[in-house]
C-alpha cells in the first residue's frame, strides 16, 4: 500500500489551524498597540493635569509668577522657600508636558514664555547648588541653559539682559 503524499501546508496543520494563528497573532498585535495608546493618553492626561495645577498656582501666586527676584530674596525664609517650590513645580510641570507633547511646539513655546522671569533665580540657584538642576531630565537642564545664554543671565549677577 501506498503512502499518500503529504503537501507543504499539512506538515503544519489544517488550513484552519493556520488561520487561527494568524488571527491570533493579529489580536496579539492590536493589544499592544492598544496599551501602547493607553499609555500615550494617560501620559497627555497627567502632562495636562500637571500643567493645569501650575496655571492654578500661578494665577493664585501672581507674585511668583511675574516675581521680582530681588525682592524675593530680601523676603522672609518661608517665602523663599514658596518660591522655590513654585519654580520647582513649574519645570516639573514643563518636563511633563514636553515629553507628553514633543510634537506641538506650542506647549515649549508656553515654557519658554514662562520660564524666563525665572531665569536670575535659577541662575544663583545653580551657582550657589549645581545639583538642584540635576534632580531634572538631561533635556529640562540643557533648556534652562540655553534660556538662560539667549537671555544673557549669567553668573555672577545673574541678571536679565536685554533680549
Amino acid at each position: 500500500m501506498s503512502q499518500p503524499s503529504i503537501l507543504w501546508w499539512q506538515k503544519y496543520g489544517t488550513l484552519a489551524q493556520m488561520a487561527q494563528a494568524t488571527v491570533a497573532l493579529l489580536g496579539f498585535a492590536a493589544i499592544l498597540f492598544q496599551i501602547n495608546e493607553i499609555r500615550s493618553n494617560n501620559r497627555a492626561a497627567s502632562a495636562r493635569q500637571a500643567f493645569l495645577g501650575y496655571t492654578d498656582l500661578a494665577f493664585r501666586n501672581p507674585k511668583f509668577s511675574q516675581p521680582d527676584f530681588d525682592k524675593i530674596k530680601e523676603s522672609s525664609r518661608d517665602e523663599q522657600v514658596q518660591y522655590e517650590s513654585f519654580v520647582s513645580y513649574f519645570l516639573y510641570a514643563c518636563e511633563e508636558a514636553t515629553v507628553a507633547f514633543a510634537d506641538r511646539r506650542e506647549w515649549v513655546a508656553s515654557c519658554d514664555y514662562d520660564l524666563k522671569p525665572h531665569l536670575p533665580f535659577l541662575c544663583e540657584k545653580d551657582k550657589a547648588e549645581p545639583a538642584y538642576l540635576a534632580t531634572y531630565s538631561t533635556d529640562t537642564q540643557q533648556w534652562v541653559k540655553a534660556s538662560m545664554k539667549t537671555a544673557s543671565v549669567t553668573p555672577p549677577d545673574c541678571k536679565l539682559g536685554k533680549t
